[in-house]
């Protein structure tokens, strides 16, 4: 039964009503509110590298198939997993390579010319040709 507000003997009788549009618009922007704050709590599991410089880097706006990263004391991680080089190799031969398949190794500065080495014997073994190394654009 709706609630009259005015006294049973006013002329007009007006029926309180909800108002829909202010309710929308509270809950479009606590939607979007939990939205900001749930994607501020995801973490990019990555491992944190210095990468070396480079006057000629170029900027390459294709995002690889295969990130391999090699931390300064020489692990290397694949998608945030430890792998030793016969897994990459292993991994890589599941994956069937073709002729479009990329690899991106990310050596830290600090690590060992031996790591990237041993890392890339690993992808040519896989019969795996395009290789690439990440660098950072020096600043000028």
């Amino acid at each position: 039964m709706p609630v009259k507000l005015q006294s049973a003997d006013s002329e007009h009788e007006e029926e309180a009503r909800i108002e829909v549009v202010p309710l929308i618009d509270i809950m479009f922007f606590l939607l979007a509110s939990f939205m900001m704050v749930s994607l501020s709590m995801t973490q990019i599991h990555r491992v944190n590298l210095k990468l070396p410089t480079s006057s000629s880097a170029v900027s390459d706006n294709k995002v690889p198939p295969i990130h391999l990263a090699i931390d300064p004391h020489g692990v290397t991680t694949w998608d945030s997993e430890i792998v030793t080089p016969t897994e990459i190799t292993r991994r890589l031969v599941e994956l069937k390579p073709d002729e479009n398949t990329r690899v991106l190794i990310g050596a830290d500065r600090d690590c060992r010319h031996q790591h990237v080495l041993t890392v890339l014997d690993a992808v040519k073994a896989a019969k795996v040709d395009k290789v690439g190394f990440e660098t950072k654009l020096e600043e000028p």
